[in-house]
């Protein structure tokens, strides 16, 4: 637990290629898993490059390439979601990210920039680690509701400040 209680969020960027705010993506992805509710726990966000993503993705998806996020909830925290443990991993490729940006332009308030698909990419990670999916589309619908809500008030709003 962090000095002021709540989640917290340990963020790392292993990555060279791409300058990356830690900071303030940390304290997105923190925003956002209070702004759904979690008290406490650790998550941790990291920072990789594509070599490092396709190894994960090959590994624990099966799918031998790159790819944007990797959300890794730990075991035993979807029992205790909310307790003092390990809330999970998410691991974002900013390379990756950073070539396919221009392809979300307007959804849910895209621009196109990298900096707004990072944002998506943190929220969408933090909102899976938290038991969202997006496999049906209900679930989708609820899902992308709520990434829309996470960067209204906690991405677009502190760019408006």
């Amino acid at each position: 637990m962090n000095e002021s209680g709540g989640p917290v969020v340990v963020a790392t960027d292993e990555q060279h290629a791409v300058a990356v705010d830690i900071e303030r993506w940390r304290s997105l992805a923190e925003q956002s898993l209070r702004h759904e509710g979690v008290d406490s726990g650790e998550l941790d966000l990291l920072f990789v490059d594509e070599d490092t993503m396709t190894g994960l993705n090959t590994q624990h998806m099966g799918e031998d390439r790159p790819t944007d996020v990797l959300s890794f909830p730990l075991d035993g925290a979807a029992d205790d979601p909310f307790g003092d443990n390990l809330i999970g991993d998410v691991v974002v490729c900013p390379v990756y990210a950073g070539r396919q940006a221009a392809d979300h332009v307007g959804d849910r308030g895209h621009d196109g920039s990298l900096d707004d698909e990072l944002a998506l990419l943190i929220v969408h990670g933090v909102l899976h680690i938290l038991g969202h999916d997006h496999a049906e589309p209900d679930e989708t619908g609820r899902m992308q509701a709520a990434e829309l809500e996470l960067l209204d008030t906690h991405h677009r709003g502190s760019r408006r400040s």
